[in-house]
């Protein structure tokens, strides 16, 4: 099997995903469909290109962090309904 290269962009976010999310670096991974591994590396290339001292986020940046949590949340949950009711109706469709 092929080895898959992934942009640096997709990287990038999934370093971020991971970083931002509050999720386990292992449920990242799942979604995006990366080896743990891979991902663990990109955490690690991450941390050593990291300034050592980042200015704090400021009140805003904390809430709207905070609300876009509570909206990915709730999107996540409307997608899961929506996974479960196409399945139903495709095994309702075949009866």
């Amino acid at each position: 099997m092929p080895k898959t290269r992934f942009k640096r962009e997709f990287q990038d976010e999934a370093v971020r995903l991971v970083l931002t999310s509050g999720r386990s670096q292992r449920a990242i991974a799942d979604d995006l469909g990366v080896n743990r591994s891979t991902l663990a590396r990109w955490m690690a290339e991450h941390q050593d290109m990291r300034p050592s001292s980042a200015p704090p986020p400021n009140e805003d940046v904390m809430d709207e962090l905070k609300r876009l949590r509570r909206e990915n949340e709730v999107l996540r949950q409307e997608r899961d309904i929506l996974k479960k009711a196409t399945a139903f109706f495709v095994k309702e469709g075949s009866r």
